[in-house]
């Protein structure tokens, strides 16, 4: 008998669900009109799949006593409530390393839109107003200092796109990372103070909610570029709007917030201000690869193999 797995919303691409299909008994929690009756006639699940931004919180976890496994499809697991884990022996795995590259050049594409205006660029050409007069400057990135708060395998792939465009780079992370050549900066506001850029890409979760507040964005400065591809919780929200309208930093851009999907209306409304709706992972390539490990996680654990990329086992 094939294995009953809940899962909380279609994957793409579309070859990722339809094996899951073919391995496994499917519960879609995102056809349910009722969820306590489908609840109910998924309690011998064994398995969830979940994404970074859904998650798993502990309602859901506890009205599954089969459960075994949670299968992140992306590499995020703050919304993975472990305390509804932790004495269950549930596994929770992510799809590690596959993503790394397409985030990392998600958060340059940021920063270069909002350093360039290019955005911004976009929306005076087509409004038809460049026959009225020039469009103004953008500003350069060699020489200047980009401090990258999380060196884990994101923050290492942005530091080395980051080099080839002559910029310094400086990091913040809970201890120096050994055998690198980059300045370590234990104190975010410290790093902020010194950066010309400030470019997230640390974890989410209860010990980085609001880091990035107004001290860390004060020091940033008036000429100060925030990107963030990691967590909209990392960021105090208001206190970064605040510092924009006030012109206490340059501009950001930004993939990820704090009540996704809804994006506050004073973001949407600045020039100086680039959005995404959380996409740094979505390539093709890259959400093939990620349903490719979900799927060895999945089928690993099933057959009594260790899963390939656990995030912790309890």
């Amino acid at each position: 008998m094939k294995p009953e797995l809940v899962v909380m919303r279609r994957l793409a691409p579309e070859t990722t669900m339809q094996r899951l299909a073919e391995g496994y008994r499917l519960h879609p929690l995102w056809e349910a009109d009722d969820i306590p009756a489908f609840l109910e006639s998924a309690r011998g699940a064994r398995g969830l799949v979940t994404t970074g931004s859904i998650g798993a919180d502990a309602a859901l976890i506890e009205a599954l006593p089969n459960l075994e496994i949670i299968a992140n499809f992306g590499v995020g697991v703050d919304k993975v409530e472990f305390d509804a884990v932790n004495g269950r022996g549930i596994v929770v795995t992510v799809t590690a390393g596959v993503l790394t590259d397409a985030v990392a050049d998600l958060a340059l594409a940021l920063w270069l839109a909002v350093l360039r205006r290019v955005a911004e660029a976009d929306r005076f050409v087509r409004a038809g107003r460049w026959p009225e007069g020039p469009f103004g400057s953008g500003r350069g990135a060699r020489g200047r200092t980009a401090g990258i708060l999380g060196l884990g395998q994101i923050g290492r792939a942005v530091a080395q796109r980051l080099a080839g465009f002559g910029v310094e780079i400086a990091y913040s992370d809970l201890a120096a990372v050994p055998d690198l050549p980059y300045r370590f900066m234990a104190d975010p506001v410290a790093l902020a103070g010194e950066s010309d850029f400030l470019i997230v890409c640390a974890a989410g979760g209860p010990g980085t909610a609001k880091l990035v507040n107004a001290d860390v964005l004060s020091a940033l400065g008036p000429e100060g570029i925030l990107v963030n591809v990691a967590r909209g919780s990392i960021v105090d929200e208001p206190a970064l709007i605040a510092a924009l309208e006030a012109g206490r930093i340059a501009g950001a851009g930004l993939d990820v917030f704090a009540d996704e999907p809804n994006v506050p209306q004073a973001l949407m409304a600045m020039d100086t201000v680039v959005l995404m709706p959380h996409q740094a992972s979505n390539t093709v390539e890259t959400r093939i690869a990620m349903g490719e490990n979900v799927l060895a996680n999945l089928d690993a654990h099933f057959a009594g193999r260790p899963v390939p990329t656990p995030y912790r086992e309890l």
